[in-house]
Parts: structure tokens; C-alpha cells; sequence
């Protein structure tokens, strides 16, 4: 009688070392995670939140990441020669922020964004949006969440988001998340978003990249747009 053989499930220990970003990374491919989208025929740039409250060091919500400006700068600067669309999401919240909901009391900090509250709400020098361009003004995390973006975005036959903004952890990846539940393949440009912790960002742009968005850096971006 011929031996019987039984397979087994993978034992938990065999797995790579989660704490290897590269065998993490190996796992999830293996698994089936980290489909590539692609860029569309029809893409637009979303600028997440950058107003000075992300980089002016006595906001509360510094995060000490000038070279992410420079980033912004030069993906919307690229994607205006390119005649791509760029829109743009702000904060505001009504003074003792009641129109900020739950997100207002879980993170209080969200005051800087009230009316009154000072300049932290304005936009970063040298990165605005010009008189053509569409300006979401939201109270939650998600560009999307209670505001026209979709609707934007589909009215200029849109199919593809490229993100870039602050916080990775916040704002941007809750963007990215509603743009693809939404039906827009969101591209997140890595240099062009940051966090005020550097674990945190790597963190949330790998999970966006596994299962969300497209992460790709300034430079493959832009060798896509121009």
C-alpha cells in the first residue's frame, strides 16, 4: 500500500520576519497583495491639506518635513505644463469646532483649523491654487467625505488620482482609500507626503501600496505625466 502524504499549513514561524521590511514586502506579493493600477488616460493631481499648520514649527502640527513642499511643488508645477487638472483640499472648521464631529474631539488639535484661530489654515508660500482650480473644503480626514470631489473629479472624466499632501497617516491615506473605493486609481507620489514620524509614514505607504494605491516616487511620476 502506497504511503499517504497530508499537507500541512504553513506554520506561522515560517513566515519572513515581519520585521524585514523586504520580507514583509516578499509575504505580501506571495499572499497576493500589491497589484500595480497603473496610470490612467485621464489622471489629476489631488493636493492633500498643505497649508502652513504642517510646517510652521509652532503649529502643534509640525512635522519638520520641508523637502515635502519641494515635492508638491514640482508635481503640480509638472502636471500644469501637462494641462492636468489640480485640485486641492483645505480644513476649515466653525469656531469651538462643532461642525468637526467625532474627529474633532478625538484630536483635539484640529483647533488650528478653526476660524479665527490664526494663519495655520492658509496655504504653504508658493503653493496655492490658482483661479482655475477646484478647492475642497472638508472637515474630516477623507478629501471625499462630505464633499463634491467625486463629483468633481467625474465632471472632468478623471480616472486616475495622483496624491500628494499631509499627513501619510491622516489625510492622504484616507484620501487614497476613498479614491479607490470611489473607482479612482490613486497614485500616491512618496516624496510628496509626510509624516511628523518617519515610522509612521514608511508604515502607511507600505499598506497603501499592498492594498490601495499605487505608491511610486516623484521621479517615476513624473517620467508618466510629461
Amino acid at each position: 500500500m502506497a504511503d499517504e502524504t497530508t499537507s500541512t499549513p504553513e506554520s506561522p514561524d515560517a513566515r519572513p520576519d515581519s520585521a524585514s521590511p523586504d520580507s514583509a514586502s516578499t509575504d505580501y506579493k506571495r499572499a497576493g497583495f500589491n497589484q500595480r493600477l497603473g496610470m490612467g488616460d485621464a489622471p489629476a493631481v489631488v493636493m492633500v491639506d498643505m497649508c502652513k499648520a504642517y510646517f510652521e514649527p509652532d503649529s502643534p502640527l509640525f512635522t519638520d518635513r520641508p523637502e515635502v513642499v519641494d515635492a508638491c511643488k514640482t508635481l503640480v508645477a509638472a502636471a500644469r505644463a501637462s494641462d492636468i487638472p489640480v485640485l486641492w483640499t483645505r480644513v476649515e472648521l466653525e469656531p469651538g469646532g462643532a461642525n468637526g464631529g467625532v474627529f474633532r474631539r478625538k484630536a483635539p488639535v484640529l483647533h488650528v483649523f478653526e476660524t479665527g484661530n490664526g494663519p495655520f489654515g492658509d496655504w504653504v508660500d508658493g503653493l496655492a491654487p490658482e483661479d482655475d482650480d477646484v478647492v475642497i473644503t472638508k472637515q474630516y480626514a477623507s478629501g471625499f467625505f462630505n464633499t463634491s470631489l467625486a463629483e468633481d473629479l467625474r465632471a472632468l472624466e478623471v480616472d486616475t488620482t495622483i496624491i500628494g499632501g499631509v499627513s501619510t497617516s491622516g489625510c492622504v491615506r484616507a484620501t487614497a482609500l476613498d479614491a479607490c473605493q470611489s473607482g479612482f486609481a490613486p497614485i500616491v507620489v512618496a516624496e510628496a507626503c509626510g509624516d511628523r514620524n518617519q515610522a509612521v509614514h514608511d508604515a502607511n505607504l507600505f499598506d497603501l501600496d499592498n492594498k490601495y494605491a499605487d505608491v511610486e516616487s516623484l521621479e517615476t511620476v513624473l517620467a508618466l505625466i510629461q
